[in-house]
């Protein structure tokens, strides 16, 4: 009977028949993996990252793929209606319209992108270093913050626009140094919550600096809320130079922006309505694309939103 029990217990168990594909299997994944499947599944997001791309592809590629000159005037084709082989048709000086409204993109696009960068640089900078510290320096820099947040933006872009020049650089600093203090007050808020969890206790007890702190623990777990904040900093951006090019202090000739284009078609509106159509349908549909994928990356980094 004790050799029968003994035999019985070593006898391994049965294993399944049916395929291990049809079991639920749950493998531990990161937080950033399980951001990036939520995000897959937000489809406004998914469309707007396509339009996104072909609008830059095309921006970046095609006035190196089409025969014309997008800053070559031809007065014998002024303000010719969309066909062939002016497919959007001609400005006022007969130049082609999707050739400068490519062009127009190239520049409107890089704005928004190294302003964004200027307004990440300045708000992660300022944000991590008023939570983190806290005390008289978080008060200082907070004050600061709010001192700028209470004068409008667009009075800030036209005094250093109209004081400084019109160039590229100008404007994409004029945008960048503007619009950093929403950015500081997301980052901060994140940094205080941050700094109080037991890992970066933990990390104090040994000894470890500030710098390894903050590049090691803070920043990683403030990620999401800074991608999120570039992303609508980037619509938010391009509509800061269309706005001071419609108003006449933007970038000047011969650079072409979407906004300068807008400006210059204003008084053709009548005459020849397409010219300022497609330049502001362009300004339309980058920002609400741009505004789609923030609102998608909002929803994937917020952790209350993952499926327990």
């Amino acid at each position: 009977m004790l050799s029968q029990g003994i035999e019985q217990s070593e006898t391994p168990p049965a294993l399944p028949t049916e395929p291990l594909a049809d079991y639920d299997v749950k493998q531990d994944v990161g937080f950033y993996q399980l951001a990036l499947r939520k995000l897959r599944r937000h489809r406004p997001a998914m469309i707007s990252v396509g339009v996104l791309a072909v609008l830059t592809i095309a921006s970046v590629g095609g006035p190196f793929l089409l025969p014309a000159q997008w800053d070559q005037p031809d007065l014998y084709h002024q303000f010719s209606a969309p066909g062939f082989p002016h497919l959007l048709g001609t400005d006022e000086l007969g130049r082609d319209l999707l050739l400068r409204i490519l062009t127009g993109g190239r520049v409107s696009i890089s704005v928004g992108l190294l302003a964004t960068l200027v307004t990440i640089v300045m708000g992660v900078s300022v944000g991590t270093l008023s939570g983190y510290f806290g005390g008289l320096l978080d008060n200082l820099l907070m004050r600061f913050t709010d001192a700028i947040l209470c004068i409008p933006t667009i009075f800030l872009l036209i005094l250093i626009a109209a004081s400084f020049g019109h160039t590229p650089e100008v404007i994409i600093l004029a945008i960048g140094l503007t619009a950093w203090p929403d950015t500081a007050r997301i980052i901060r808020s994140v940094v205080l919550s941050v700094r109080e969890k037991e890992y970066v206790e933990a990390a104090r007890a040994i000894a470890s600096g500030h710098t390894k702190i903050i590049v090691r623990h803070i920043l990683p777990n403030a990620l999401g809320a800074i991608v999120v904040s570039a992303t609508l900093n980037i619509g938010a951006a391009i509509l800061a130079e269309s706005t001071l090019s419609y108003l006449g202090l933007g970038i000047g000739p011969p650079i072409a922006s979407w906004g300068s284009t807008l400006f210059h078609a204003q008084q053709f509106i009548w005459e020849a309505p397409y010219y300022a159509l497609f330049p502001g349908t362009m300004i339309l549909l980058t920002v609400l694309c741009i505004n789609f994928i923030g609102d998608g990356l909002r929803d994937a980094f917020d952790p209350r939103s993952f499926e327990r």
